[in-house]
């Protein structure tokens, strides 16, 4: 029997089999539903003290809530490896992880098709003001209060974060003869960029006609969209956000769609969710879903076995395929 334990917690709904098979290398262990006060409860009586390594998501968060500081101080000193399923890992501590040489990745990369989708579907449904005419139609007003859109065609969209997903985003908003600029801490290798053009951030929030969120959230990013920026923005800037809601100060947004600042926006996350700002639910000029960006069989499937790829590369070669940034700096 092997002596390394694996903790799923949560749920597995599409690759079940290949996390059964890795039973000829770990014991598998599962907290599948619960409260936070049963799984540090467990902790505290050892049934997790030969687990090596954890494998958690978003989903499961439900159950234990954050891991945080709190929660990580429970774990047994036996785990070296946390493999969550999410491209956004907010809701985990990763400095204290670091502190107690615990590694965590995460599932970039499974998540960059779906969720650049969405953005384009977001981007364009913002730019044409779609929900306006689609909520007309289903009410039996033919176009109701319809009005003009806009073409993408020719106008710029601003990046800001262009890592995988906004790579992505990138190459879907050319094929519709859109000019790409972009924002990152440094500047890509140029075969990254793809043709975009990397410029300051007040130059992206000033030549933007199209402002696309896509980086993660963390202390120096939360709210980096704030009134104070709208003031630097283009009349009529469309905003996209799919990546996480706390980067923008979901007020302060509001205020600028109600001032005319910002035109329209389109938005798949939310700071307080799910609880969303009334200005933007009942503002019939913004595009609205409800954290969809990766709700596709395919790309679910990729982010489970990207998860137990690195599980398994962590326990037979001692390194995680995806490991988070924060610690491959570090």
């Amino acid at each position: 029997m092997p002596s390394q334990a694996a903790l799923l917690i949560g749920a597995i709904t599409h690759a079940r089999k290949e996390w059964e098979s890795l039973s000829s290398i770990l014991s598998l262990k599962e907290f599948p539903s619960g409260t936070r006060e049963e799984f540090i409860k467990n902790c505290k009586a050892g049934h997790y003290d030969d687990v090596t390594a954890i494998y958690r998501s978003n989903t499961s968060n439900k159950y234990t809530g954050n891991f945080d500081a709190e929660l990580l101080a429970v774990l047994p000193q036996s785990v070296k490896y946390i493999c969550h399923n999410g491209a956004g890992y907010d809701n985990l501590d990763v400095a204290t992880c670091s502190q107690k040489n615990i590694s965590v990745s995460s599932t970039p990369v499974a998540v960059n098709n779906a969720t650049a989708d969405v953005g384009i579907f977001l981007m364009i449904g913002a730019l044409r003001q779609a929900y306006v005419p689609q909520a007309a139609l289903r009410a039996g007003t033919w176009q109701g209060q319809s009005t003009l859109g806009n073409d993408p065609q020719g106008k710029v969209l601003g990046i800001l974060g262009m890592g995988g997903i906004g790579r992505e985003m990138a190459a879907r908003a050319k094929a519709f003869g859109m000019k790409i600029q972009y924002h990152n801490r440094s500047q890509l290798p140029a075969e990254l960029e793809g043709g975009a053009t990397y410029v300051s951030f007040d130059e992206l929030l000033a030549n933007a006609d199209v402002l696309s969120l896509n980086l993660a959230l963390n202390a120096s990013t939360r709210h980096i969209i704030s009134a104070k920026e709208f003031g630097k923005m283009k009349d009529g800037v469309v905003i996209v956000n799919t990546a996480r809601g706390a980067l923008i100060d979901e007020k302060a947004l509001v205020a600028a769609i109600e001032s005319g600042k910002v035109r329209s926006a389109g938005l798949d996350v939310y700071e307080n969710e799910p609880a969303i700002e009334s200005g933007l639910v009942n503002n019939p000029r913004v595009m609205l879903l409800p954290h969809i960006g990766t709700m596709t069989y395919e790309t679910q499937k990729e982010m489970e076995i990207l998860v137990l790829d690195n599980l398994r590369s962590a326990v037979e070669k001692g390194e995680l395929i995806t490991q988070v940034p924060e610690q491959k700096r570090a």
